[in-house]
């Protein structure tokens, strides 16, 4: 096993403090980025581990925080923080580019090869900062499959892969419709897996906590989206360029 440097970084952004995970590949050159965004409830462990394991891959990888280093367990509290926050292109942007100063500012980043992959919420925020026009090299989101405004997805100048359970109550049929339609409306590279029988967070590990109607693990199709996401990084940013 390669040996993996990790810190946190704190960072200011949507007039918060942000906590987040910084994991550092073994070595001393260069590599591509991934910023890591957490679903609703915001950066846990469970984003930690991800950003470890994207690093033991050769990626720098930031697990990028949403509330301001709280993770919201509570279901109402977490509605009552994302809801206003899906609904707020600008505020969603500010937080990316937030995350993305840091891993640009990390000397062990190759600027031109960062990548945006995320889940629920910090995967809408990876869209919006493609439909911002940054110039990542990929963008993966499972479950956040949120449309943006007229046009501004045009901006949007790397492959998008998308994932979501088939069913997922929370991102219905009509959304998933939607956001595909406005990716092929402006001429974006974009896939869609749809993983039959999950449902929403299907790829979080179960937890001792309330959860939201429509949400629930789902061992398999989590480990295949993990292989899907690790693929698309593979063909659009690899480690050795």
């Amino acid at each position: 096993m390669t040996t993996v440097m990790t810190r946190t970084v704190e960072y200011p952004a949507d007039g918060l403090t942000m906590t987040g995970h910084l994991a550092l590949p073994a070595g001393t050159g260069r590599r591509p980025a991934v910023l890591l965004g957490p679903e609703g409830p915001g950066l846990s462990d469970v984003e930690r581990h991800r950003a470890d394991a994207l690093a033991e891959l050769g990626y720098v990888a930031l697990a990028f925080d949403l509330h301001g280093g709280r993770h919201l367990t509570n279901p109402e509290n977490m509605l009552a923080r994302c809801l206003p926050l899906l609904a707020d292109p600008d505020r969603m942007r500010d937080i990316g580019h937030a995350a993305l100063d840091v891993v640009r500012a990390e000397p062990r980043t190759d600027p031109d090869r960062i990548a945006a992959v995320g889940y629920g919420t910090g995967g809408a925020i990876g869209v919006e900062l493609g439909r911002a026009g940054v110039g990542l090299r990929a963008i993966g989101t499972v479950n956040g499959l949120t449309t943006g405004r007229p046009g501004e997805a045009a901006r949007i100048r790397c492959p998008v892969w998308a994932g979501v359970g088939s069913e997922d109550p929370i991102m219905p049929v009509a959304q998933r419709d939607a956001f595909t339609a406005e990716m092929q409306a402006a001429g974006v590279d974009w896939r869609l897996v749809v993983y039959g029988g999950a449902l929403h967070a299907f790829h979080h590990p179960p937890v001792d906590q309330p959860v939201l109607p429509g949400v629930g693990h789902h061992p398999r199709h989590a480990a295949r989206a993990w292989r899907d996401i690790v693929d698309l990084l593979t063909e659009c940013v690899p480690v050795a360029e």
